[in-house]
């Protein structure tokens, strides 16, 4: 291996403190997550502090990528895909009220579950990673919130309603344009919604990974909330498999 010159060193070392800061205060939060959802699931005596209460549903990915490539084979292939689709809100608050809207994927591929979540958000430059409530689960567009981590760099995902029961899918970098690449056509009813716990920090999807400083901001929450379940952070059987039951 060659040796570094002076230019890349510093590089390094700049990229090194700017992240420095971003880790710190990413532990800081995802221990004050964990801390609240834990305090808010044991109010409840539920073993779902957050998303408490959802809806399963059948539901049909249908792949139609566009001119501008993700670099991730499933975004950027046509195809389609049976999935589980659960339709929640994040704190449990009566219909009437406004409440931050979920929208979690399990689809599998590659003989592997891999767990998309998202939230009720905008798609601007800033609301992107802002949470905004609504009354119903089409109230809003949901995003990832939080960025994954791609070979074009960081990607987000997007599912903008298009009916009651349809969703365009989308993905786009940190600010760019939001690129559609699928749909997402929900269908009947799937089962009993403690049959399926999804867990976005070990169900990846292939051809992403997370940031570090996304691992320890969302990891201590999942953790708590598999400590209230009796589950273990391993990645999760297919639908129907072995391990589709869980919190």
């Amino acid at each position: 291996m060659g040796h570094l010159t002076r230019g890349e060193r510093v590089a390094g070392y700049r990229r090194a403190m700017a992240l420095a800061p971003l880790d710190a205060l990413a532990r800081t939060a995802g221990g004050a997550l964990a801390a609240g959802a834990g305090v808010l699931g044991a109010a409840r005596h539920r073993s779902k502090p957050l998303h408490p209460e959802g809806e399963l549903r059948n539901a049909t990915v249908t792949r139609l990528p566009g001119p501008v490539p993700a670099g991730v084979p499933w975004l950027d292939a046509p195809g389609q895909d049976e999935v589980i689709v659960r339709i929640s809100r994040a704190i449990g608050l009566p219909e009437v009220l406004p409440d931050v809207q979920g929208l979690a994927v399990r689809v599998v591929l590659e003989g592997a579950t891999a767990d998309l979540l998202l939230a009720s958000t905008g798609l601007g430059r800033l609301t992107r990673y802002t949470l905004l409530p609504g009354r119903r689960p089409t109230s809003r567009p949901l995003t990832s919130l939080l960025p994954y981590r791609s070979p074009r760099g960081p990607l987000l995902f997007a599912a903008v309603p298009d009916s009651e029961h349809a969703y365009d899918l989308r993905w786009a970098g940190p600010v760019g344009t939001w690129h559609r690449f699928g749909r997402l056509e929900l269908g009947g009813p799937f089962g009993d919604d403690l049959e399926v716990s999804f867990d976005p920090v070990v169900n990846v999807l292939p051809g992403l990974s997370h940031y570090g400083w996304v691992t320890r901001l969302r990891e201590p929450a999942y953790w708590a909330a598999r400590s209230r379940t009796g589950r273990r952070a391993r990645p999760a059987d297919p639908p129907g498999g072995a391990g589709a039951g869980g919190a």
